[in-house]
C-alpha cells in the first residue's frame, strides 16, 4: 500500500487528491508544517530538503509531486484520467501537466513567502508585486484555454490534479482577477469534486501555514 506524506495546504494535496479520485487505498502520515515536522532527521532521510510530498511504495521512495502522479497512474492504472499516448489531447495533457510547475508555481512560491513565510519585517513589497504580475500574466494562457471547457482539456484528467490545485491556491491567495471567469469556473468545478473535497481537508486540524 502507498504511504503518503502530507501537510496541509502543500502540493502533497495534489497527489491526496489523485488517490482519491482513483479511489487507492493509502496509509497517510501528516507532517505539521514545523521544523520539527518536515526538518527532522527521520523525514530528511526520505527528503534531503525536508519537503512533501513524498510516497512510500514497499521498497520505492520518491519525491516530487508531478513524478509521483505519473509513477501512480503507470503503476496502478489510471482509469481514465490519462489520455491514450495516439489520442490529439494527449500532448495537450502533458502541456497542462508540466506547466504547473515551469509557469505558475514559481511566482505562487514569492507570493507564499512574501505574505506567510517571512517575518513581516523581512517581507518585500516589490517582490510581492513582481510575482502577483507574474503570476497573472502565467494564468492568463490557462484561462484562455478553458474557455468552452470544464476541465483543462476537456474531461477531467491529471493535469488537473496538478494545475487545478494551482489554480485553486491561486485563488484562494487572490490572485487570479475576476476578469479570469474561466479559471474561477474551473476552480468551483474542481471544488464541487468529492474527491477533491477530502483530499483538501486530509489534516486541516494540524497546524495549517495558509489557515
Amino acid at each position: 500500500m502507498i504511504k503518503l506524506y502530507l501537510t496541509p495546504s502543500t502540493r502533497a494535496g495534489r497527489v491526496a487528491w489523485l488517490l482519491e479520485e482513483l479511489n487507492l487505498e493509502y496509509e497517510l502520515e501528516v507532517l505539521p508544517f514545523s521544523k520539527e515536522g518536515l526538518k527532522s532527521p527521520e523525514h530528511r532521510a526520505r527528503h534531503a530538503l525536508g519537503r512533501v510530498p513524498v510516497i512510500e511504495d514497499g521498497d520505492i521512495s520518491i519525491f516530487e509531486s508531478g513524478a509521483i502522479i505519473q509513477y501512480i497512474l503507470d503503476k496502478y492504472g489510471d482509469n481514465g484520467l490519462k489520455p491514450d499516448v495516439q489520442s490529439n489531447e494527449y500532448p495537450y495533457y502533458l502541456q497542462w501537466l508540466h506547466y504547473c510547475e515551469g509557469m505558475v508555481m514559481p511566482p505562487m512560491n514569492q507570493i507564499v513567502v512574501h505574505t506567510v513565510l517571512l517575518p513581516p519585517d523581512r517581507r518585500d513589497e516589490t517582490v510581492l508585486s513582481q510575482a502577483k504580475n507574474l503570476l497573472s500574466k502565467s494564468l492568463k494562457p490557462v484561462n484562455a484555454n478553458l474557455e468552452g471547457k470544464d476541465y483543462l482539456i476537456g474531461e477531467f484528467s491529471a493535469a488537473d490534479c496538478m494545475l487545478g490545485h494551482s489554480c485553486f491556491m491561486a485563488n484562494r491567495f487572490g490572485a487570479v482577477n475576476e476578469d479570469m471567469e474561466n479559471i474561477k469556473r474551473y476552480v468551483s468545478n474542481i471544488e464541487s469534486r468529492p474527491a477533491f473535497q477530502k483530499a483538501i481537508a486530509l489534516g486541516t486540524e494540524s497546524n495549517d501555514p495558509l489557515g
